[in-house]
């Protein structure tokens, strides 16, 4: 089963349903993928704090996972 992302979702789970998605977070600014702090982070919080549209986001990270 395929992982469903929303705001709501971790970073941590994002990147273990699917690695291939680290470019989504390199292109809006976020390089500590590596960071433990990041991983436990909620997209919501990471936009706010990126200044990033989470809506486009998620659907971006939806669109890619559900190829």
């Amino acid at each position: 089963m395929k992982l469903q992302v929303t705001k709501d979702t971790l970073i941590g789970e994002v990147l273990n349903a699917d690695n291939t998605t680290a470019p989504y977070f390199f292109e809006m600014g976020m390089h500590c993928l590596g960071c433990p702090a990041s991983s436990a982070e909620s997209l919501e919080d990471a936009c706010a704090v990126h200044g990033v549209e989470v809506e486009e986001l998620v659907n971006q990270l939806n669109d890619h996972i559900n190829k």
